[in-house]
């Protein structure tokens, strides 16, 4: 149950990293936005590739998270077939 309760909070970790870097990808679309209005190209630019960055991030903490997932159950699994 040990490693059961282990693998549960270093999911816990990566959902939290998933939803802060969710909430920081929205706030630079909306700054993208203004940017766009205000035709600040060097700036949009620049934000732009934080952008690229940040979702090249994401899909890899989705990733990792969807790994975790599937490790949480095979664990649950096999703690539940061992009592």
């Amino acid at each position: 149950m040990k490693n059961f309760d282990l693998l549960v909070t270093e999911q816990m970790q990566t959902m939290e990293k998933l939803l802060y870097l969710q909430s920081e990808l929205e706030r630079c679309e909306e700054i993208e936005e203004e940017l766009k209005s205000l035709q600040q190209e060097t700036e949009l630019e620049s934000l732009q590739t934080e952008i690229a960055h940040m979702k090249k991030e994401l899909r890899e903490i989705h990733r990792v998270f969807e790994c975790q997932t599937e490790e949480v159950i095979r664990s649950y699994q096999e703690v539940k077939v061992s009592v």
